[in-house]
């Protein structure tokens, strides 16, 4: 499998990363299989794993560090933190108390002695970037992590991190994991130049936009109600209209559309690898029979054609959502808060 730089961090990542989300009780609960999806993945070229304390409780770490016993040194390892780990309301976030302990509990739960990569796993627009870079800084210096990225910052954010990190004389970000897909293609327009002119490595999560891009959910069977358990961006009606016509696109080039799906955002320059999730080892066999997909401008224009760059069709329910959008009381003046 084709390995890439991860920005100029000195690390090279295949060209695909093996993510765990699926590991435990919300996806696979059959540890040993898990266990054999890792191996899988490592003796076909996988030498990237993405994981994440709050997927499966925790589980996931535990799983993966069960499977990397004896191969640990075959892989860059990557977790992040940030979501709820307890009850308590300071398990959780991007203060330098709950970082320092959340790399704690993921060593632990992983069974290593430091981290290939710590990503913040969302942004926290309450807590000062100074914080986390700081208590990072100091775990980068004490071994336990080697290099540290960020997750679903908005623009403007990564620059602030950047520029935070160079004030202050701290360790700076030098990844970035963001959603990107051919019908989410947002990113484009300024993240994914503002990690080129950083030298961010980046990484993608859900490149088949949550299986949407599998082509399996088609605009017949939301009509007919057979989608009626799907999260809300699986009956998108602009998405399920684009995957039709994506469709026949791909089978004109003899090219499977998920094949097509990860081809397309492995080919943007900006990008180091794409993160694939399987729940099972067929679902891993048949991501890994697309890896040495490779499309030309021909097949590139006529995806613009469907989906325009830079444009998103629809949002993504587990997508990182800014608080002036979410908040109406950001964005309406006069409308209970303050004036300023």
């Amino acid at each position: 499998m084709q390995t890439r730089p991860l920005g100029r961090t000195g690390l090279q990542v295949s060209v695909f990363t093996l993510g765990t989300m699926m590991f435990g009780p919300y996806g696979n609960p059959d540890a040993d299989a898990c266990v054999r999806i890792v191996h899988r993945a490592l003796d076909h070229g996988i030498t990237t794993i993405d994981t994440a304390d709050v997927y499966g409780d925790g589980e996931s770490e535990r799983i993966l560090g069960k499977a990397l016993r004896g191969r640990r040194d075959d892989v860059v390892l990557a977790t992040k933190g940030n979501g709820p780990m307890g009850p308590g309301s300071n398990q959780r976030g991007n203060s330098r108390g709950w970082i320092v302990s959340a790399v704690e509990g993921s060593l632990r739960r992983l069974g290593v002695d430091h981290l290939d990569l710590y990503q913040l796993h969302h942004p926290e627009p309450g807590t000062d970037i100074e914080e986390p870079l700081s208590a990072l800084t100091d775990l980068q210096r004490a071994g336990k992590v080697r290099v540290i990225g960020h997750s679903n910052l908005p623009a403007s954010e990564i620059v602030e991190a950047q520029w935070v990190a160079q004030r202050r004389g701290l360790a700076r970000f030098r990844t970035e994991q963001l959603h990107y897909s051919i019908l989410n293609r947002g990113v484009e327009r300024e993240i994914l130049p503002v990690c080129r002119r950083h030298d961010l490595g980046v990484l993608v999560w859900s490149p088949l936009s949550m299986g949407l891009l599998t082509g399996r959910y088609r605009p017949e069977a939301a009509a007919a109600g057979r989608l009626h358990w799907a999260p809300r961006h699986m009956t998108d009606a602009r998405k399920l209209a684009a995957v039709d016509a994506l469709v026949p696109v791909a089978e004109e080039a003899g090219i499977p559309l998920r094949h097509l799906a990860l081809a397309f955002v492995t080919t943007h320059p900006a990008v180091s690898s794409a993160i694939i999730g399987p729940r099972t080892e067929d679902q891993l066999a048949d991501l890994l029979a697309g890896a040495g997909t490779r499309i030309g401008d021909d097949l590139l224009d006529r995806i613009d054609e469907i989906v325009p760059p830079g444009t998103d069709l629809g949002p993504v329910d587990v997508a990182y959502e800014p608080p002036h959008l979410a908040q109406p009381h950001l964005r309406r003046r006069g409308t209970g808060c303050a004036e300023p």
